[in-house]
């Protein structure tokens, strides 16, 4: 069964996250696929841009709690994003949550619907949004992330743009993207491919420096007492323990 359905127009590869039985969320198998899909689209000299989207309600719930990917699987599909040499540019129409904002924050530019919400939800399963701190951490606020990493709010995409998780929203999400994607096709290879690696430079110190002990720490939690009895409550539709 194919994870990742792709499309191309003028240029633009469309990558599109199809598990919509899971929320697209992040198992071994989709991150393998669109891990692939990516090299793929780094090879090809006729793909100038490429597009991250999703079917479905969900963009990505996060990490697939039954089959979920090996955190060193994960860190390297973000850091495959930042290194890219061409832009990934975000289309989102539904829900993002935990890992999910991950891959969001790894992407050059992100645009979103007025319909589409965030929530970094790791805290409720007793875990910490511990790798994809890796893109998240030097590109949004760090004031709204404190809220936002303790108590696992939901907040919509005003908000999302506000602290800088997303480039731009709007009701119809391809109205807004539709000038995005023509710059991206002004723009030459080179241009874009040395421009990005100026963008992308400084986030990816943040991979060289933590990304070993964090993906450890990612490891950890998972396997802990507190994790598996949020996770079991998560799947149960009930509260955890600890709730007060």
């Amino acid at each position: 069964m194919t994870l990742i359905s792709r499309t191309r127009a003028r240029a633009v590869e469309t990558l599109s996250l199809d598990a919509t039985a899971t929320r697209n969320a992040l198992s071994a198998a989709l991150v393998s696929e669109l891990a692939d899909a990516l090299t793929d689209c780094g090879k090809d000299p006729d793909v100038r841009a490429v597009v991250l989207t999703h079917t479905g309600t969900t963009f990505c719930a996060g990490a697939d709690l039954r089959d979920p990917p090996h955190p060193d699987a994960l860190t390297g599909l973000l850091r495959q994003v930042l290194e890219l040499r061409k832009p990934v540019v975000a289309r989102v129409t539904g829900h993002v949550r935990a890992g999910g904002l991950g891959l969001l924050a790894a992407c050059d530019i992100t645009a979103a619907s007025t319909e589409a919400t965030f929530a970094f939800t790791e805290v409720r399963i007793g875990v910490a949004p511990a790798v994809i701190s890796l893109p998240v951490i030097p590109r949004a606020d760090p004031r709204a992330l404190a809220r936002y990493f303790l108590t696992g709010e939901r907040f919509d995409a005003p908000e999302a743009v506000r602290v800088g998780l997303l480039t731009v929203t709007g009701d119809d999400v391809d109205d807004t993207l539709a000038p995005i994607l023509d710059g991206l096709r002004r723009s030459s290879p080179q241009g874009l491919a040395e421009t990005k690696q100026l963008l992308t430079a400084r986030v990816l110190e943040t991979f060289d420096r933590d990304a070993a002990d964090l993906t450890a720490l990612s490891a950890r939690l998972f396997s802990s007492a507190q994790a598996r009895e949020g996770m079991t409550a998560f799947l149960e539709r009930r509260d955890a323990a600890w709730v007060v």
